[in-house]
């Protein structure tokens, strides 16, 4: 990677990234939307909604004035309603629908909340901003004290298959399979593990076929979701007999990571390691490139304002979501401009894909507002509330994260369910770890964790939430769940919460592996 070396060395910054550094949010926001609103004034989706109209509120001196324009014309989406009233005629093959022109891919999403599987459109428009987010990412690499010759080590990219399915209308696939096929001719000769190893569309025989080659190459960076990068990784190490993932690939330096949140996999990743390595987190979604991390040792990630993307933020309160994670009528929405520290929020979009005030389900929460650096706090429909306990998907997280650590153990998967119990309820763990552990003590610990993060989970311990119930089993088990369900590789992760038919699937398959005979 000579010439990506250079640059790195450099510190060489792409425009729109000065361009962020020395212009407001707002600023940069107004400019998004109206680019947006331009582009698709004349679709059927811009006529319907009088985008022409809402861009006569951009020239008036009121500078909100386009916003209340636009938020009093256009309504809120979900998945739902955005695909059945106009996304579905797009796969149909009719042209300039939300967007201008026809879609040529759609990614099939991990379904963790809503529908079992989404057709969220991708036009080029928004693989460009991709790209281009994407360079902007590596760019931001010159900032890590590495020293130079590791920029010039090849970069593995583990993500879904590049052989899309094509129906005689549209392209379907994975968003990385559809990414990754698109990487720029550049950046092509750089990558691993290359075009025929990424089209392989099973899993387990390119996860074979890259621990076969893993030797041959000379890898500094990994890109890819932790739990299938963790699992090649100790693949790897068991095929070669060796001790660590560094006796591979020595000038190994950086992993890039997103998904899901790298906290209960970070303890067990570090043991396949023999020196530390720098972790860079993605927000990225089929939706869009959202945010990356742009400084080192940073746990916050910086909001890509001007990059097709107009944001919205609807703060996750009980007066905007009921009980269920379900959108509430007449929610309070948010710009740029107003958004608080500390306050969470679910996130609306509007992009060059052809979503509008599309709402994607997940909840951030700012770092810093003037900086616009964020976290993700997990997912509008992915925290437990059976009984008023509210236990979110970050609490999860850092009471797991805290146990593990607590007793030494390393935890690769897990999920919970919500339970009856008696006449009340339960929380059932269902924890993935393939280290010996003493299951009342973890399960005493990781409730006490619980307790001392919420609140409310503390005080519902002793009233209506009478059990925490834990089971262990083995990882393997959850990444057979993930390839039963057509789900393993790629963007797909486990469910934190399952609920539902996907609560049934997890029960029944969970009982059949107990009991094989029956």
């Amino acid at each position: 990677m000579a010439i990506l070396g250079t640059l790195l060395k450099r510190g060489i910054r792409l425009r729109e990234s000065l361009e962020q550094d020395y212009t407001s949010s707002f600023d940069l926001q107004k400019t998004e939307l109206r680019k947006l609103l331009i582009a698709a004034k004349d679709t059927y989706f811009g006529r319907y909604y009088y985008f022409k109209t809402i861009l006569n509120g951009f020239k008036d001196q009121d500078q909100d004035l386009f916003y209340q324009y636009y938020k009093s014309n256009v309504p809120i989406h979900d998945y739902n309603a955005i695909n059945d009233e106009w996304w579905s005629k797009s796969r149909e093959g009719i042209k300039d629908v939300t967007w201008p022109g026809k879609v040529k891919y759609y990614a099939l999403s991990s379904g963790t909340s809503g529908a079992p599987s989404k057709y969220i459109p991708v036009t080029k428009e928004i693989l460009k901003s991709m790209q281009r987010t994407g360079v902007r990412q590596l760019l931001a690499l010159s900032k890590l004290e590495i020293d130079s010759k590791y920029y010039e080590t090849d970069i593995l990219v583990i993500g879904g298959s590049t052989d899309l399915k094509f129906n005689g209308t549209y392209f379907e696939g994975d968003l990385s399979g559809i990414t990754t096929s698109q990487i720029p001719i550049w950046l092509q000769r750089f990558c691993k593990p290359g075009k025929k190893i990424a089209k392989a569309p099973d899993w387990d025989s390119k996860l074979d076929e890259i621990v076969h080659r893993a030797k041959d190459w000379n890898v500094g960076v990994i890109v890819g979701v932790p739990a299938w990068i963790q699992l090649l990784m100790e693949k790897t190490i068991a095929h070669y007999q060796v001790k660590t993932i560094h006796d591979i690939w020595p000038n190994l330096k950086i992993f890039v990571h997103g998904g899901v949140s790298f906290k209960p996999y970070k303890r067990g990743f570090e043991k396949l390691l023999e020196e530390p390595i720098h972790y860079m987190e993605t927000y990225l979604a089929s939706e869009g490139f959202i945010a990356f991390q742009d400084k080192p040792k940073h746990s916050a990630m910086k909001l890509v304002l001007n990059n097709g993307i107009f944001y919205e933020f609807i703060p996750f309160t009980n007066k905007n979501f009921n009980m269920s994670g379900d959108l509430c009528a007449n929610p309070e929405t948010l710009k740029i401009d107003e958004v608080k520290e500390g306050q969470e929020y679910a996130l609306l979009l509007s992009t060059n894909a052809g979503a509008w005030r599309y709402l994607i389900g997940d909840v951030i929460e700012f770092t810093n507002a003037r900086e616009v650096e964020i976290v993700i706090k997990g997912r509008t429909k992915h925290f437990l509330s059976l009984c008023g306990e509210h236990l979110s998907l970050d609490n999860m997280n850092e009471a797991l994260e805290m146990t593990a650590s607590q007793l030494n153990v390393t935890v690769k998967e897990f999920t919970v369910c919500g339970e009856s119990y008696d006449t009340l309820f339960a929380h059932h763990w269902y924890i993935g770890t393939d280290d010996p552990v003493n299951q009342g003590r973890f399960r005493k610990i990781l409730d006490k964790n619980l307790m001392s993060l919420n609140d409310d989970y503390r005080v519902e311990r002793s009233a209506a939430l009478k059990e925490v119930l834990v089971e262990f089993l083995p990882t393997s088990l959850f990444y057979s769940w993930m390839s039963s369900q057509g789900k393993a590789g790629g963007q797909h992760k486990f469910p934190r919460v399952l609920n539902g038919d996907r609560q049934k699937h997890w029960n029944d398959f969970i009982a059949a592996k107990r009991n094989p005979a029956e």
